[in-house]
Parts: structure tokens; sequence; C-alpha cells
């Protein structure tokens, strides 16, 4: 009888899912199908799970493998039970809501599966609503639309990879710039994104949202890949494996070279070299430690903006330029730790500590002659900037009676060291005629957060709270005399969300949070510590559904209100507050499967965005989207063809306050194809395959030609790529 008792006594079962690789596999449903209790793999690809005996039976299941089925022995518990999942075609049929441990990270991966990246702007455009444009010459940080905002390079949406930041605080040309050109396509493994200040992990800069980027760990094979096409467009890759045989540790390093003279009259000369390499081991005890290193560099000439007027009365064509000898260069070297390790059963540890070296010069001019009729406003800005960082969470599942409890809590640390940060008035990118702008400065981030998840049956109830704390420092050179301005500030954000399981098949939730963005450490120190870190209050509620086997249904009504709302100024280097705004909108996407191999999705949003502080008619946010469409037909796999056909488009949308100017929308569609056999890919991407005349940025700017006596407000643009073809061969070993 003891021996009957002590065998059917309920234990704690520890397991590990893997694929056929012996890799680990995050996010698996693990269900006991007799006592109902589940669990989800982390990232190390471990489980534990409750109120298991022998003669249990589990449910292991994960989209994109076949689903494996155990019956718990007493063996079971005197290891890590490994379990070992066969990789398969994508069925949205399979897909359980209530078993997703992230709904979103989901979708990005089915679409990433049917939709493969193959430039570092995809990678931005796989999340739902986003919507960017590129206006320098290829070698500038894109410029993000997302829920009503002109986000410019990132002041509103916080981009990381494998837990390193990408935005940059008080940058020389932007606050928020988010240059993501270091990230090589084909290295992504996973893109989870949020929208909305709701996330108590999430700090500076999430008040639209977040999108946060991990890489690979292990190539399943290397490749080479070398691509041509119009404009003198050239890119080759390699991805290399250098520890194929190796079972507890993996290695590879991925190389990119790309070029292309753009469709421009004066050709653009970018160029960009990327070298990315990772290390992994996973200990006996099954801690994980990652090292990263990757190095960045890319220069361009541009043909900048150019005004509506000048093309209207032909004067120059919609790829000709005003003053062509605007243009940068960039680089950055990243090196980044990760170390995962489960201290008990149910408490793991997460840390990462980085280090970037990052420098930056820019040569941009916005107005022409406005300001100086006999040299022109080309301006420079310019900086080198070093980045220190370390991020350590714990988490740990345990219960408050017979109520499930997942606590979430971290330390954070980023450091920024900016020397010779500059804003000069140029000419012809060789000689400095005035310098505007020329200081040291130094910004220091310190956060921690706590974040709670109580299971009450179907009801998830999840409270956060995040405190951060700033300093700021800017040492002017350009005065007589040494001086240090600083400020400090430290603002506490809560955030409170709900999830409720209505169905297996229907999650309603109702997200709430106060976030935050930070102010350029120039202008806070000037300002005397006005306006340094406005709130954002948010509210979303909605629903992911699946009404149908293989459709899935996400939506969204929401609210976002700013304190203040910041509109950077280019040619004068400063963040002007702008008062009060409020958005509104609704979110749309949507996901189905034809069959084995036809995907169809699509993202809609609709947004209301105006300042509260301005009488009607004169409340527009110059640039703010109303509506934008995004999604796509795809091909995976079918007898070796594989491809699709993209589209997107964001409507008319004003350009100014009073929308007396109006940026023109666009509809643009790209198509790709590709063929595979034995162990090489054939293929080629058409980008604006109907040749559609677009303006890919635009903006209500004042300026003055040479020959005019007066300046004229009025749209400037950056052209749209014309029809474009690309031809690509990859090599698989």
């Amino acid at each position: 009888m003891l021996i009957v008792s002590s065998t059917a006594f309920s234990q704690h079962l520890k397991g590990k899912v893997l694929n056929t690789f012996s890799q680990p596999l995050e996010s698996a449903y693990v269900f006991n199908v007799t006592t109902k209790s589940h669990a989800h793999s982390s990232e190390n690809g471990l489980f534990t799970i409750d109120n298991t005996s022998v003669g249990d039976s589990l449910k292991i299941g994960l989209l994109g493998y076949e689903t494996k089925f155990v019956v718990v022995s007493s063996s079971s518990f005197e290891a890590t039970l490994p379990i070992t999942l066969q990789e398969k075609a994508f069925q949205l049929d399979e897909m359980i809501i209530t078993e997703e441990l992230n709904t979103a990270s989901t979708i990005t991966r089915l679409d990433m599966n049917t939709n493969p990246l193959n430039s570092s702007q995809e990678a931005l455009r796989k999340v739902p609503g986003l919507i960017i444009g590129q206006h320098a010459g290829g070698g500038k940080a894109e410029q993000i639309f997302l829920r009503g905002f002109d986000i410019d390079h990132g002041t509103d949406v916080s981009i990381n990879v494998d837990g390193m930041p990408v935005n940059m605080v008080s940058h020389a040309h932007g606050q928020g710039y988010s240059d993501l050109h270091f990230l090589i396509p084909e290295t992504v493994n996973k893109i989870d994104f949020g929208k909305g200040p709701y996330y108590g992990d999430k700090g500076d800069f999430t008040t639209a949202g977040f999108v946060d980027f991990s890489t690979k760990d292990y190539l399943k094979e290397s490749a080479i890949t070398f691509s041509m096409g119009d404009f003198n467009t050239l890119r080759t890759l390699g991805m290399f494996n250098l520890l194929e045989k190796s079972k507890h540790q993996n290695a590879y390093i991925a190389t990119e070279y790309l070029a292309t003279d753009g469709p421009f009259e004066s050709p653009q000369n970018f160029n960009r070299i990327n070298v990315f390499g990772k290390y992994v081991a996973f200990s006996s005890d099954n801690s994980k430690l990652s090292l990263t290193a990757s190095h960045f560099t890319s220069r361009w000439d541009a043909s900048g903006q150019i005004p509506q007027r000048e093309v209207d009365n032909g004067n120059i064509t919609r790829f000709g330029a005003i003053d062509d000898t605007e243009g940068g260069e960039t680089q950055r070297t990243n090196f980044n730790v990760e170390f995962n390790k489960y201290i008990t059963d149910n408490t793991r540890l997460k840390t990462n500590a980085f280090y970037s070296h990052y420098a930056f010069e820019l040569y941009s001019n916005f107005t022409f002659f406005l300001e100086d009729p006999v040299n022109g406003d080309q301006i420079k800005q310019q900086e080198d900037r070093h980045i220190f960082g370390v991020n350590a969470s714990v988490v740990k599942e345990t219960s408050l009676g017979s109520t499930p409890v997942t606590i979430s809590s971290g330390l954070g640390l980023r450091h920024d060291i900016v020397n010779d940060i500059e804003l000069s008035h140029t000419l012809n990118r060789k000689t400095t005629l005035e310098q505007i702008q020329l200081g040291d400065l130094n910004q220091t981030n310190v956060d921690a957060f706590v974040n709670a998840e109580f299971e009450f049956g179907k009801l998830k109830v999840a409270p956060a709270l995040r405190l951060d704390y700033f300093k700021f420092l800017y040492n002017d050179k350009l005065q007589v005399n040494y001086t240090t301005q600083s400020e400090t500030k430290t603002i506490l954000s809560p955030k409170l969300n709900f999830y409720y399981d209505a169905a297996s098949n229907l999650q309603l939730f109702l997200k709430s949070g106060i976030g935050f963005h930070s102010n350029d450490t120039r202008v806070v120190v000037s300002n005397q510590g006005e306006d340094i870190l406005p709130r954002a209050y948010g509210l979303d509620f909605g629903k992911v559904w699946k009404p149908f086997p293989k459709l899935v249904l996400n939506s969204a009504l929401w609210y976002l209100f700013l304190e203040q709302e910041f509109v950077y100024v280019g040619d004068a280097g400063i963040v002007e507050p702008s008062g009060k705004t409020e958005r509104y909108g609704f979110d749309l996407g949507l996901r189905y499967q034809f069959n084995d191999w036809l995907f169809f999705d699509t993202d809609a949003t609709i947004t209301h965005a105006r300042s509260t502080e301005d009488p009607d008619g004169q409340n527009y946010i110059p640039l703010a989207p109303d509506f934008t469409l995004a999604g796509g037909l795809s091909v995976n796999d079918l007898n070796g063809f594989s491809g699709g056909i993209r589209y997107r488009y964001i409507d008319d949308r004003p350009a100014n306050e009073d929308n007396s100017i109006v940026a023109e929308g666009y509809f643009v569609t790209d198509f790709n194809a590709n063929y595979s056999f034995d162990n090489i890919t054939l293929g080629f991407v058409i980008e604006n395959l109907f040749d559609t005349e677009w303006n890919e940025t635009q903006f209500a700017t004042e300026s003055r030609l040479q020959n005019e006596a007066q300046s004229v407000e009025e749209i400037h643009f950056t052209p749209g790529t014309p029809f474009f073809i690309k031809g690509t061969i990859a090599y698989r070993f």
C-alpha cells in the first residue's frame, strides 16, 4: 500500500522540449490530459508541470511541429524528461488561442514562416500596422508610422535586439533614433511586439509600442547568397555554421555586403558591410550562455527631399535633386552577453550585459537657401557614442492559495557617453561655416520593475509597476567657461491588464497603463528640467478570435493621451514641445490559410489623432496617418516553389496643423518568387510591381531656392522606388 500510494502521489514533473536538431523549443504547450494542469516551455526548452502522477498522459504541442503524447512513468521523475518534436508545415487549424503563450509572437512567427525576411526594412514591417519610409539615400534610419504617430526615427516605439537597445537617446539627428541596419535579416529568429504603454519590462520610448528581435541560436545549414538588380544593386550574404557536430554548443557567423546607386539621377553610392557572430552553450544544469559580436559600417550620398514646385514646373524630375551633396556615414560595433539559468524548478534568471560603440555623421539640407542665400543651408550632425548596459530579471512561478501566480521582477542600467555631439552649418560636406551646437553629454537610466500574473480560472489579472531614474549631463563646448549642466528625474509607471479566455479560441483583453518617452539631454538642461519625461496614458480593449479553424482575427479599440508631443526641428537641432495630444483608433488583423501552401494576411488601422490645446481645424498632428493597410498572399513550399504578392497602403494625411498642405497617400505592390531544388534556390523580387508613382516620405517645409525672392511652404518629398527587379541565387551546404 505504501508503494502504491507513493507512486500515485502527484508530483512536479520536469521536462525539456527539443527539436530534431537537439535545440530547445520555446513556448511549447504542455498539457496534462488527466489532471488538466498545464505549462509552457521556457527559452531553454524547460518546463515544470504540477499535479502529475504515473500513468498521466501529457500532450505537447507547438504550431509548426507535430503534436506528441507521452505517458508518464516512474522513470519520468528521475531526471529531466526529454521530449523531441518533429517540424512540419504550419497548420492554422491546429492553433488553439488559449494554449499560446504570446499570440502576437505566434502571429509574427507564422508571418516569417510564410514570408521570410530578406531585408532589414522588412523586419519592422512584420509588426502589424507599422509603416516605414526611407528619405536619405538608404543609410539613414527609416521614418516610422504606428498608431497615428509620425514616430520620426523612433521617438515613440522602443526597439531592441537580443535585449540590447537600438534607440539612441539624445541623438545628434533626433531623439530615439533607431538604425536597425546592423541586423542581418536572415539571422532573425523571433519578433515580439506590443502596442501601447502596457508592459512593465518596457520603459523609455514605449508609448506607441515596442518591437523586440531575437537572433537565431543556431543554423540548420550554411548558405551563400548572391543577388543583383536594377540601379547597380548588389547583395552578397554568407551564413556559416562553425560547430556543426557539437551537441551542447552552437556557433555561426554571418556576413553581408549591400551596394546600390538607387533610381536617382545623382547616384547614391550606397554600400553597407555587416558582420555578425554568435556562440551559444548549454551546461549540464540547463543554463544557457550566449555571446554575440557584430560590426556594421555604411556610407551613402543622397538627393534629399525635393520641393514639389520644382517638379511641377519641370526644372527637375522626381528623381532629381536641389542639393545632391547630402549623405553620410555611420558605424556600430556591438558586444552582448546573455545568461539564462533556472535557480530552482520554478524560478529562472535571465540577464544580459552589452556594450556598443556608435559613430554617426549626416549632411542634410532641408531649406536650401532660406537662411544663407550665398552658401546654402546644409548642416552636419555628428556624434561618437559609447553605450554600456545590463539587464537582469527573475521569473518565479508560485501560488497564492489555489491561485497560480507568476511574478516577474527586474533591474536595468543604461549609460550613454556621447562625445562631440555636433550641429554645424557646412558647405559641400567639406567646409564648416559655423558651429551651432557642440558638446559632450552623459545620460544614465536606472530602472526597476515588478509584474504579477494571477490566474483565476479563465481570467488572468496582470498588474505591474515600473520605476525609472534618469540623470542628464551636458558640457557645452561653445561656452567660454567650462560648465556642467545637469538634471535628474524619476518617474513611476503603473500598468494593469486583464485577459479572459471566453472560449478555447476566443481571448478578450483589456490593457491599461502609463508610459513615457524622454527628451533630448541638450533640451532638458536648457529648459531647466521642463518636459523631461512626459507621460502617455493608454487603454486597449480587444480580442483574438478563431471563428473558423483556418481563420484568426485580432482586433483592438484603443486610446492614447500624451502630456506632451515632441516635434524634431532638423535644421535647429532641437526638439520642440507642441502640447497635449490624444489618439484613438481601431486595429484589425486577419490570417487565413486556404490549404497547406497558400496563406493570406492583412492588417488595417483606423486612427484619429489631434492636438487637444488648439482649436478645431488647427489641431491636426502633421503626418499622423488616419488609415493604413498592409498584407498579401503567400505560397509556401508548393513542390519547391514559394513566394507571394505583398501590398501596403497609407492614405492622404495632413502635413501641417490646419490640413492646408496634404501628404499624398500611396498603394504599392511587391512580388517575389523562389524555386528550390537540391541545395540551390533561385528567386527574384519585384518592388513596385505596377510602377506606381509614389512619395515614400513627405514633409511640409518652408524653403527658398537660390533664384527665389520669397520662401515657399509646401510638400518636400523623397520619391519611392519605381519598378525594380532583383534576381537571387542561394546555395546551401
